[in-house]
């Protein structure tokens, strides 16, 4: 079911009438209408796929009632270890058995060795990525005894796959979202209201900015071949805004919806092309994947502790095993590496947690030096979008190649201006609201009540206008 359908337009106001006016005065009835709700809204792609999320259900729910009653710390790995072979075993399965196969087969070819196989017919459950890895924060803090394990199975179950992110994050740590089940909620007005402009303002980056950027990019980057070198230039930059209002925008989706209910999730996104060097960019993209590397692989491995050789060896591990998570593909491996690339050097100066405040903090502009910064890491940031984007590492190489040619000074033909119009609308909203949580959390609001619902109400409009035939999140693919 999509955000952006009319399927989900009905399905949420049922499920929000349910949830506060039926089974408001019972926590374990409300709990149990958000498990049903989240399995309708997860079996509304392919029913079949409910098996895998309840069986990770169920196998890390007992691996935690194990943790809790062994004492042994042998016994207690191999009760974790269980849970990320289980987790890990089926992610693997289902995204990456063909990319293996593939390469496998490829790399005796090379050597003049020909292998009989075939791939397999296998379908990518949406959003497996993500709700694996929200369920082994729960293993793993367990384990660390981090946290105590839930002895009430739909509050877990209601915890692995809450509707509202279940597809496409936040992902969610367990020490942040699963007591939030077992808390009384009530319903609060204001932060409903609050609930109701990031929904808002996340449906607009998606369906007015994504989509529209989508048209754009899609065109270019699938006839890169004949274009100049300007048009590929904006190809990659209107791709760099499909991707972020696409994502971002279910972000804001995810987290309004959540506050409708009464929950907190995570930021995911914190205005991250306003970002000064590259080290504050990945603070402020896509921060709940981003911390989740950092506190399960990266600390682990002595993240940036030790010597150089270690230094450098955490942060591509880190990279790569984040690009190789976005998709079987060696575009999304490349990508990875092209950033610890990029990082590296902030990071090897101890520079990386130099820019921790928001820029222009106060002000209306920025001022000459970080505008420039933001617009080098924004450049930087470009490049790397065109490995993620294109379809193989060739491909990315003839695009980049094709940028740099005399056309490169031309200008593209067709430019959709009323696009690129709507970015810069959309970047000023976002400039003026970000020091807040999300950009509309307070703008407008000491406005005559006149001006601010016009503003609301144009957009609303807007998003109708261009809602159309409703386009699939990026992030369902991964």
């Amino acid at each position: 079911m999509l955000f952006n359908s009319i399927d989900f337009a009905v399905f949420l106001p049922i499920v929000f009438v349910l949830y506060w006016f039926v089974v408001n005065r019972d926590l374990k009835r409300q709990n149990l209408l958000v498990v049903f709700a989240s399995y309708v809204f997860y079996g509304w792609w392919d029913w079949r796929f409910l098996f895998l999320i309840l069986f990770s259900t169920v196998v890390d729910f007992r691996v935690g009632l194990g943790l809790e009653t062994q004492d042994d710390q042998k016994r207690r790995k191999l009760l974790l270890l269980c849970s990320i072979l289980v987790n890990l075993g089926l992610l693997g399965f289902f995204k990456y058995y063909n990319f293996f196969l593939a390469n496998f087969v490829d790399a005796f070819s090379f050597f003049g060795q020909e292998i009989g196989a075939s791939s397999l017919k296998i379908v990518l459950p949406v959003g497996i990525s993500f709700y694996t890895f929200q369920t082994l924060s729960y293993t793993i803090d367990v384990y660390r005894r981090k946290l105590e394990p839930t002895h009430d199975f739909v509050a877990f179950a209601a915890f692995v796959s809450f509707f509202p992110q279940l597809v496409a994050g936040p992902i969610e740590r367990a020490t942040n979202l699963l007591p939030q089940f077992f808390a009384p909620r009530r319903f609060q007005y204001e932060k409903a209201v609050d609930g109701m402009r990031q929904i808002l303002w996340g449906l607009f980056k998606k369906i007015v900015i994504a989509d529209n950027c989508a048209e754009y990019a899609n065109e270019i980057f699938n006839n890169s071949a004949g274009q100049s070198g300007s048009a590929l230039v904006a190809g990659a930059f209107f791709f760099a805004f499909q991707i972020y209002g696409d994502f971002s925008g279910y972000s804001d989706i995810a987290i309004g919806t959540s506050r409708l209910f009464g929950f907190n999730l995570m930021r995911n996104f914190a205005f991250p092309y306003f970002s000064r060097d590259i080290a504050e960019f990945w603070r402020r993209w896509h921060i709940s994947l981003s911390t989740w590397f950092r506190d399960y692989l990266y600390i682990p491995l002595g993240g940036s502790k030790g010597t150089v050789w270690m230094r450098v060896r955490n942060t591509f591990i880190i990279f790569l095993v984040s690009g190789f998570w976005h998709g079987a593909n060696w575009t999304f491996i490349v990508w990875g590496a092209l950033n610890a690339l990029y990082i590296l050097p902030v990071m090897l100066t101890n520079r990386n947690r130099l820019r921790l405040d928001i820029v222009a903090q106060g002000k209306l502009l920025p001022s000459v030096a970080d505008a420039l910064r933001i617009l080098f890491t924004f450049c930087l940031t470009l490049l790397a979008w065109v490995f993620f984007r294109a379809e193989s590492v060739g491909h990315a190489f003839a695009y980049l190649a094709g940028i740099v040619s005399p056309t490169l000074f031309s200008i593209p033909d067709p430019f959709p201006k009323s696009t690129f119009a709507l970015i810069c609308v959309m970047l000023a909203v976002e400039w003026l609201g970000r020091e807040q949580e999300f950009a509309l959390a307070g703008l407008g609001l000491k406005w005559p009540r006149p001006l601010r619902w016009a503003m609301y109400y144009s957009m609303v409009l807007t998003i109708l206008a261009m809602a159309g035939k409703p386009q699939e999140f990026i992030y369902f693919q991964f």
